[in-house]
């Protein structure tokens, strides 16, 4: 089929409209979602707290789950929030906690891993409180209002994370502050970071346009603290 000189450049100039339309698409998403992570970040940082000497008391923290294990390599990830969570606990500065995780099968269980180690480490069962069901940020800290009626906790989690589990608060009206522990020192945490840049615009479209809720929601079991009574708690029924 004999092409003309004409048709060529019809295609041509086809060819480049399209290219420079998806070079713009491509452009625009970019700055959409570093505009995102950058408003996340400035949002947040008056609500996270680098060193466990400013942290004043709370009667909850939340520490968000991950694997403790890397293969057969500790996760310092997981190993800085657990100390954290000791340290917070010997100083006085945090009384009870919600450990929120994820519970996929029976051989892995990131509540009850993250129970072992603060029971190893003296914490009382009673101040214990676990969250089978945090099988992301957006399903903890959503639950630990609505299915936990804590309303106003710290949580421990790496300075990233932070502010991500803080905007998502934010949203939903929790008066949350963030104490960011260390991550892994050896590593520059690249991967870890571009991953982040995506969580976010993935948790700003889930409470914007989705408006997405937990997994599950289920029964309440609220954590008494020393500030209330039973009598004080009033429990409204929460839909899946």
């Amino acid at each position: 089929m004999l092409v003309t000189p004409e048709k060529k450049q019809t295609i041509t100039k086809w060819f480049v409209r399209s290219l420079t339309l998806l070079s713009m698409l491509v452009v625009l998403f970019a700055c959409t979602i570093a505009l995102i992570d950058r408003m996340i970040s400035w949002q947040t940082q008056s609500s996270i707290y680098h060193d466990i000497a400013n942290v004043p008391h709370y009667e909850v923290g939340l520490v968000l789950g991950t694997s403790k294990y890397i293969g057969h390599t500790l996760n310092t990830y997981y190993s800085h929030r657990i100390d954290a969570a000791i340290e917070l606990h010997k100083q006085g500065k945090v009384h009870s906690f919600l450990l929120s995780g994820d519970n996929a099968h029976r051989s892995y269980n990131e509540p009850w891993t993250m129970k072992r180690d603060l029971l190893k480490a003296g914490i009382q069962e009673q101040n214990i409180h676990l969250d089978y069901a945090g099988f992301r940020t957006l399903d903890s800290i959503i639950r630990a209002k609505e299915i936990f009626l804590a309303n106003h906790f710290l949580i421990i989690t790496q300075d990233f994370h932070c502010e991500r589990a803080l905007y998502i608060a934010r949203y939903h009206h929790i008066n949350a502050q963030c104490l960011a522990v260390p991550g892994p020192l050896n590593t520059s945490g690249l991967n870890i970071r571009i991953r982040e840049v995506f969580a976010r615009t993935k948790a700003f479209l889930d409470l914007y346009v989705l408006h997405a809720q937990p997994k599950f929601l289920g029964p309440i079991k609220p954590i008494l603290t020393d500030e209330e009574s039973p009598t004080e708690i009033v429990i409204t029924p929460t839909s899946a």
